[in-house]
């Protein structure tokens, strides 16, 4: 993965605030929220110093099905996932861009859309 194949945006909130804007925004979509992943969270419980770092997951079943059921390694990546994480007091939001995503599974175009449904909510959360 080259990073071109990612996307990166700037968030004016709090690392904790992202994951609750993002997490709040996705479940008011009816898009299921599978799960945060602290992985700073989880270092310092270790004693290890990590920069806050979190992972939102998230998916549609509706979506993300019919694009497993044509490209089964397309489950390496789903359901999606982003990054949000502190970059020097600078809040960003990380994830793979659903160009790449549908490029690198040879996901059928009429089947790629949904993946694109980060894009707006990540949008969202930044407008906030």
């Amino acid at each position: 993965m080259s990073a071109d194949d990612l996307v990166t945006k700037e968030c004016p909130l709090s690392v904790a605030d992202t994951v609750a804007r993002l997490s709040a925004l996705i479940t008011g979509k009816g898009i299921n929220l599978f799960g945060v992943i602290d992985h700073s969270g989880e270092a310092h419980a270790q004693g290890l110093e990590l920069r806050d770092t979190k992972v939102v997951i998230f998916g549609s079943p509706v979506a993300g099905t019919p694009v497993m059921q044509a490209r089964p390694l397309a489950a390496l990546d789903l359901p999606l996932k982003v990054l949000v994480w502190d970059d020097g007091g600078q809040t960003k939001l990380t994830y793979t861009a659903p160009a790449a995503l549908a490029a690198r599974y040879g996901v059928p175009a009429d089947l790629a859309g949904p993946l694109g449904a980060v894009n707006a909510l990540t949008d969202a959360v930044i407008a906030s």
